[in-house]
């Protein structure tokens, strides 16, 4: 029970959806993270922080900067929030907004290397 709990508290704020939401993707950087939210590193890195403890996201370190992706869902419950997550969250406005700046950041970023 207290899995499903964390399961769902990460999924109770917007910027851990948002990041959730960009993650659908595939792997990320923390600077494009902050990049695509505008939002500040340590905002970033404390909703990952949660989102790595409740078994949503695993990081790696490379260099400086961390990256992170969705884990493979092991657990059907998780694995099906991820699938409603998926067909749901892409059609808000704020997260194709931050898919668009995402994109945009991405094309215009140094050779795929943070700085």
């Amino acid at each position: 029970m207290k899995k499903i709990n964390q399961l769902f508290k990460a999924l109770s704020e917007e910027t851990r959806l948002r990041i959730l939401a960009l993650l659908l993707n595939g792997e990320l950087c923390v600077c494009d993270l902050i990049a695509a939210l505008d939002m500040p590193q340590s905002t970033i890195s404390r909703h990952l922080s949660y989102l790595l403890h409740a078994g949503w996201v695993e990081g790696e370190r490379r260099g400086t900067w961390m990256y992170y992706q969705l884990v493979v869902q092991h657990n059907t419950l998780q694995s099906d929030l991820l699938a409603v997550l998926t067909a749901h969250l892409v059609k808000l406005p704020k997260v194709m907004a931050d898919r668009q700046t995402l994109q945009t950041y991405l094309a215009t970023k140094g050779q795929g290397r943070c700085s």
